[in-house]
């Protein structure tokens, strides 16, 4: 099992509050330029186009302003409240910023609700729209899953800055917490022409004993990266026996050479930092799962194929015990 070790950090959590209301403003931003009547004064979308760029522009530094400062390792902070410890900080930092994510999603359904009744408006009235409007509804509802993983992925990392942090465990449905994660993502395959279809065997798959809140942050991870790197095709298998029960992520997509396969759990790393290209992640998602993994006795583990054509695919699998009430 992995070790956890304490990362110290040395500025105070105001540049990550910084950060978040940046992205807040950001997302307000990017709804603005749906309802304000720019078109009336200007008849190109050109007026529309900036704020919905600058509010997409606020919601990316903004995240990584937040996602910066957990990241930083330095000396052992002092709080004037008596938080000497990096480990009575973390906590601190965790309660903070569950406070932050819990008042971030409330903004974050009412610009998805905005954006259903904006459509319902428009398939009600027939309106003829700007294709920007249009392209700007479905970038919003296309990002909100990624959005809020990226959030959840914040909240995770605080947590595992602290080692002595319990490990809880409790009776879960696995098929359940996939059927969610499908759900919440299903708007955003459609989107980009892609499937996603899941099943679990045995079909009555009966309760194992870990964290749904941390099986479901792990799968969403994996779901996510297919969404992104995979082909037109993610499956989702849901297995058990005796000890251990598998989730199985596979895309049909270009696959991931042999190269990269042994850092992609590397904290930070992307493909593109060995072909030193602009990161288009943060790194951070198959690291977080892979720990998580560690914690609750399991792991996570990758094959692919990139050759011959017919046969690419990459598989995440996601092992865990099945485990007992009293474990």
């Amino acid at each position: 099992m992995a070790v956890l070790t304490p990362r110290r950090i040395t500025a105070h959590p105001w540049p990550a509050w910084l950060g978040i209301a940046l992205a807040v403003a950001g997302l307000g931003l990017m709804v603005a330029s749906l309802f304000l009547p720019l078109e009336r004064l200007f008849p190109e979308p050109w007026a529309v186009q900036p704020l919905a760029y600058i509010g997409m522009a606020g919601v990316v530094v903004g995240l990584a302003m937040a996602v910066g400062v957990y990241l930083v390792s330095g000396v052992r902070p002092r709080h004037p409240n008596g938080f000497n410890g990096a480990d009575d900080w973390s906590r601190l930092t965790e309660q903070q910023f569950e406070t932050f994510q819990h008042d971030l999603g409330r903004p974050m359904r009412r610009i998805l609700g905005k954006c259903r009744e904006v459509r319902g408006v428009l398939a009600a009235t027939g309106e003829d729209v700007s294709i920007v409007i249009h392209e700007l509804l479905d970038e919003i509802e296309e990002q909100a899953p990624s959005f809020r993983l990226m959030m959840a992925n914040i909240q995770v990392m605080i947590n595992l800055e602290t080692p002595d942090a319990p490990v809880e465990r409790y009776p879960v449905e696995p098929p359940a917490v996939v059927s969610r994660i499908v759900e919440r993502y299903a708007g955003q395959a459609v989107e980009q022409g892609k499937d996603i279809a899941w099943w679990s065997e045995p079909e009555d798959f009966g309760l194992v004993y870990s964290d749904a809140t941390a099986l479901e942050h792990i799968i969403a991870n994996l779901v996510d990266n297919a969404l992104r790197y995979g082909g037109d095709y993610i499956e989702i298998t849901v297995t058990r026996d005796t000890d251990t029960f598998q989730v199985r992520v596979t895309d049909d997509g270009p696959g991931i050479p042999a190269q990269y396969r042994g850092h992609l759990f590397t904290r930070g790393w992307t493909p593109e930092m060995g072909r030193s290209q602009e990161k288009t992640s943060s790194g951070l998602g198959l690291y977080i799962s892979r720990t998580l993994a560690h914690r609750y006795g399991g792991d996570l583990s990758v094959a692919s194929a990139t050759a011959p054509a017919a046969e690419r695919h990459t598989t995440f699998t996601l092992t865990l015990p099945v485990g007992a009430p009293d474990a």
